[in-house]
């Protein structure tokens, strides 16, 4: 029998929703940009289609509507046959007991975060200032995507019309949703407009995607290596690093990535074919056909056709992005600069003289959108004439063109500018601080600039003396502090410093080692964590705390021994230090390898005890967090500041009352053992807090980037000591563009440019002012 409660609610709901999007004077269509939610939902809604109005499509639409607390309330009442004020709380605790409501929720916030973030993407890129630049597209011929009959087949006995492949950049999520595979493969030049396809398809798809829809998430597939990681594993670590959020678990135990992945709530925009790794081609097709999986892939004609010789890509239809026309350039560039005639002469070439070498070179140069944007930076905004690009002398083929402007654009950009308020740049040091950036990006055959990665394009020497200094300092400085204060009258000024240089090298010798083996020559990576520490609200599935823990208590049981192994030999000079006669050798062997077990122990069970502590108060970040490079960096360096600020007190606390329990433990059968209080205070404080300095130096990607990136590099030459700022300055003028947590170039072409010129600058001895890098890379 019908429930009368449940039409009821359904019959206010639409035209309640329809009026407060009327107050807030928004159409259907704007309100599915704010919100994320699909504008045929929307409109469902509002008729009172049959539908069952979920409470996450619900907050989205009046998050979007910026209602007051008191409508907010109204609305989300009328979802639930509960009591207003409790509404949404009922909503909330019942929804995770549904898998598959918990999941479509996580879908509908991944995509307004997904819209949100490739809305200001493409405000950034300028693409609508002052007109999109007209990318269009033709059917690509069958060999290049199909070598059977897969592409857009019409099912036999179908009265269906053949697929219509040809259209614009606003029509390409209408022709997406028109091919039956869900598979597209996009194709173009470098500089056609790839990217940027597959950004508009992503937002176009979003703004009319209903809940049964998945999300299109554009991933940089350049990365991915086919023979080393499945796709389904790929995409879900992608998920996971933009956005960190999604590491919550989801009802069946995985992480809400996976869920959303292995039920195919997630779309794939893999933008970058092209540039996965030489060889790899052919085996990341196979690997696309051992999945059924939609998706819209983008390549480079001539990558794509070599990967599809021996095997097609099943079932994917196929566009290639069509080049721009001289009317087309004739129509865009005099809009976008003030100086109505400033490409007069240029644009006259191009009409009156189509066959002369001048107007053929430049029509060939400027027949992709990244040319035309380079072309637009160099001479549009800079007040330079455009004329010069007629010089067939200068400039005698369209390659010669091509690295003028792209020569010339780094230096366009970072031109002085008072009154925008920008800081000014020395353009040969950005040349060179860029030049170094992307020569370690090629090094790493990669476009993607990570700043918890900026540390290896140092020797692996250099990495490790920079961990024992850093960690060897704090130690010393921390340790003459603690003794000073605690013990001066027994112990003096120079006692104390030689105790904290001693103790000093020790520790970092010791974190040396442990970085060395594990980090420069073992492999282990350490990416920015997704989790924060909480002390009240914790969540995340015991088990998988209980594992990392149980890692985490391993690894700190091996590190205090390999900390003792310094320690205890000076421990033992110390002690001869301040005896009135010095040991012999026999009883200083002895003392000293009694030390290394006990001290072993002690540090031992404190660390591994502490970094286990913590992991069970870590949660995951939220699920509408997104990141960014610099707000992923932010939120890591909260992270592990907090870490670290719980860790030391807790570390003293532990060596302090353990080294009182593992003495007695160990009372006698080792000999007679000493732990007063005052001294295990004070090995607990000079342990505990230079441990967890010196831990959140060489094991934190925060730590890493500190160290690394924010002295070492600049104190070297090889990046400006205001980084930070140097990359977000270097997003906000174009030359650098986000894709999720990380940076790239502008386009493959810069980066492979930039990194030319550095090595040529760099291969043979230079004079080098005191900015630049002295050494070999």
């Amino acid at each position: 029998m019908p429930d009368s409660r449940g039409a009821e609610v359904t019959s206010r709901f639409g035209p309640l929703l329809r009026q407060l999007r009327r107050q807030a004077g928004l159409t259907q269509e704007q309100l599915a940009e704010r919100s994320g939610v699909g504008v045929r939902t929307i409109r469902r809604l509002e008729n009172n289609s049959p539908t069952d109005p979920r409470i996450g499509t619900v907050k989205l639409l009046a998050d979007a509507l910026d209602l007051a607390p008191d409508k907010r309330r109204e609305l989300l009442a009328e979802v639930g046959d509960v009591p207003a004020e409790d509404a949404a709380e009922t909503r909330e605790a019942a929804e995770p007991l549904v898998p598959r409501d918990a999941l479509t929720e996580a879908a509908d916030q991944l995509a307004q975060v997904v819209a949100a973030r490739w809305r200001r993407e493409e405000e950034q890129r300028r693409i609508h200032d002052p007109f999109p630049l007209p990318v269009r597209w033709q059917p690509v011929s069958a060999d290049l995507t199909d070598h059977s009959d897969n592409i857009h087949r019409v099912p036999p006995g179908s009265t269906a019309d053949p697929l219509d492949l040809t259209g614009d950049l606003t029509e390409i999520a209408d022709v997406y949703r028109r091919i039956p595979s869900g598979r597209l493969v996009v194709l173009g030049r470098a500089g056609s407009g790839k990217t940027i396809l597959a950004l508009r398809f992503t937002l176009d798809y979003l703004r009319t995607r209903d809940g049964a829809d998945p999300v299109p998430v554009v991933f940089s597939v350049g990365s991915w290596d086919p023979a080393v990681t499945a796709l389904r594993d790929w995409l879900i670590d992608q998920l996971l690093r933009d956005y960190p959020g999604l590491v919550a678990s989801a009802p069946g135990g995985s992480t809400l990535a996976a869920a959303l992945v292995e039920t195919g709530r997630v779309l794939p925009v893999l933008d970058g074919f092209d540039e996965i790794a030489h060889g790899l081609h052919q085996s990341a097709v196979e690997a696309l056909n051992t999945t059924s999986l939609p998706l819209l892939l983008t390549s480079r004609p001539g990558e794509f056709a070599a990967a599809v010789e021996a095997t097609a890509l099943a079932g994917a239809a196929g566009v290639e992005l069509v080049e721009l026309g001289r009317a087309d350039l004739i129509n865009y560039l005099p809009r976008t600069t003030r100086r109505g005639t400033a490409w007069d002469s240029v644009l006259d070439e191009l009409r009156e003289r189509p066959d002369s070498e001048a107007s053929a070179n430049l029509a060939a140069v400027l027949s992709t959108p990244l040319m035309v944007g380079l072309a637009r930076t160099v001479y549009s905004e800079s007040g330079a004439d455009p004329a010069i690009l007629l010089d067939t002398t200068r400039f005698p083929t369209p390659e010669a063109l091509e690295d003028h402007l792209l020569a010339s654009f780094v230096p366009a950009v970072y031109r002085p500018r008072p009154s925008t308020g920008r800081r000014d740049w020395d353009p040969d040091r950005v040349r060179h601080w860029l030049g170094y950036l992307a020569n370690h990006l090629d090094r790493l055959d990669t476009g993607d600039l990570k700043w918890w990665l900026l540390g290896t394009s140092l020797r692996r020497s250099s990495r490790i003396l920079a961990v024992v200094l850093a960690s060897a300092l704090v130690t010393a400085v921390v340790d003459a502090l603690v003794v000073l204060s605690s013990n001066a009258m027994q112990y003096g000024i120079g006692l104390a410093m030689v105790d904290g240089l001693l103790t000093g090298a020790e520790l970092g010798l010791a974190f040396g080692l442990l970085y060395g083996l594990l980090v420069v020559y073992g492999g282990v990576g350490f990416e920015p964590s997704r989790m924060q520490v909480r002390l009240l609200g914790r969540s995340g599935r015991t088990g998988r705390r209980a594992r990392t823990a149980g890692i985490r208590f391993g690894a700190g049981l091996l590190g205090g021994f390999v900390v003792a192994l310094g320690y205890a030999p000076v421990s033992t000079f110390m002690r001869t230090v301040r005896s009135e006669s010095p040991f012999p050798d026999d009883v200083a062997v002895k003392l000293t390898l009694v030390n290394f077990l006990v001290f072993g122990l002690i540090f031992g069970l404190a660390l591994g005890t502490g970094l286990a502590l913590v992991s069970v108060l870590e949660t995951p970040l939220d699920i509408n967090s997104a990141a960014t490079p610099m707000g992923m960096l932010a939120a890591n360096r909260s992270a592990v500041v907090r870490q670290t600020a719980l860790f030391a007190p807790l570390a003293v606390l532990l060596i302090a009352v353990g080294g009182r329990l593992v003495v007695d433990l160990l009372q006698g059968s080792l000999g007679p053992l000493s732990w007063p209080l005052l001294d295990g205070l004070i090995v607990g404080a000079v342990g505990g807090i230079s441990g967890a300095i010196a831990y959140a130096a060489a094991f934190t990607a925060w730590g890493q980037w500190v160290l690394l990136a924010r002295v070492w590099l600049p104190v070297t030459g090889r990046l400006p000591w205001q980084v930070t700022a140097f990359l977000e300055d270097a997003y906000r003028r174009g030359v650098l563009r986000q894709a999720g947590a990380v940076y790239q170039f502008r386009h493959a072409r810069l980066q492979a440019h930039l990194g030319r010129a550095y090595r040529a600058q760099h291969a043979t001895p230079a004079r080098l002012g005191p900015a630049t890098d002295r050494s070999a890379v």
